[in-house]
């Protein structure tokens, strides 16, 4: 009964017991038997974080971060992660760094970055495994030694992320940290797209298309590179584009292939190249076809994609 589950976190919270402060603030903020509500999010966290509970000075810092009833607030957001993350909060360490890499908040600096990073890698995050993993493939903010970097993508991967499956199939694709092994660069892109990761999808569906690490499948490849085109991936789409265009996977359909290349056609010069090429080929009613058929892929992929 979440109506009763609320209504006994707030008897607790109101007695300033701050485990419960930061599960009334979850309820505000899912709408979990209370009506949604940013500035009673922000309140409760507050409230815990005053009391110098870990997790309520990690919420209140995501209040900051992103608005959620409070102004944004990029410095405040990173105080508000490092008293946490002074505490031994692993997802407060991860977006400290993250802080500390990008310069949000506080001055940009690799080795502080790497410093939290650390901390909650060793912790067990996975977000922070790899973007520790990162700083060691790109000697930023610790000495480079591709073999860590691919060593903590591991890790990550193995606990199932798909950020760190994708990171280390990469590795394997490309020779960095480990010996090159195309069959199992496939492996990990296939855990990390099952997962929906559209970079990884994209990768899977050029693997297939070139029969690298995997056999030649043209009609598995046009799977892989739709499932990442319908969500945003710019080169997925011009791959899919690609297909239909030259009838790879699938059956040759001009109107189609128009349209997932005018996609992309401002950013992607092989597809701009494409595009220009069937402009010349095409009917003026095939060409406003292909153009309508782009505009409802665009609202779909956007509507989806903004979920």
């Amino acid at each position: 009964d979440e109506d009763e589950a609320a209504k006994w976190y707030r008897r607790a919270a109101e007695q300033d017991y701050a485990p419960a402060q930061c599960r009334l603030a979850v309820c505000y903020r899912d709408g979990t038997g209370v009506e949604k509500d940013q500035a009673e999010v922000a309140k409760w966290y507050r409230k815990a974080a005053e009391q110098d509970y870990a997790h309520g000075q990690y919420g209140l810092g995501l209040c900051y971060e992103y608005g959620t009833g409070v102004p944004k607030d990029a410095a405040e957001a990173a105080n508000w992660y490092r008293k946490a993350a002074e505490r031994g909060d692993e997802r407060a360490q991860c977006n400290l760094g993250m802080c500390f890499w990008n310069g949000t908040g506080v001055p940009k600096d690799a080795a502080e970055a790497a410093k939290w990073y650390r901390k909650a890698a060793e912790q067990g995050n996975a977000t922070a495994q790899c973007d520790l993993g990162v700083c060691y493939t790109k000697g930023e903010g610790v000495p480079k030694d591709e073999a860590e970097g691919a060593k903590w993508y591991r890790r990550a991967a193995e606990q199932g992320g798909p950020g760190g499956q994708f990171l280390l199939a990469l590795c394997y694709a490309k020779g960095v940290g480990v010996p090159k092994d195309a069959t199992e660069a496939v492996k990990w892109y296939r855990k990390a797209a099952e997962q929906g990761h559209a970079d990884a999808q994209f990768y899977l569906g050029g693997c297939y298309l070139s029969g690298t690490g995997v056999a030649k499948d043209e009609a598995e490849a046009v799977d892989w590179f739709r499932k990442a085109a319908e969500q945003g991936n710019a080169y997925a789409q011009y791959d899919l584009g690609w297909c239909y265009a030259n009838g790879a996977g699938v059956a040759k359909d001009y109107i189609e292939a128009y349209a997932w290349l005018n996609l992309v056609a401002t950013w992607v010069q092989e597809a701009k190249e494409l595009l220009s090429k069937l402009d010349g080929e095409l009917s003026p009613d095939q060409i406003a076809a292909g153009q309508r058929r782009s505009a409802e892929l665009s609202t779909t992929i956007e509507t989806r994609t903004a979920r």
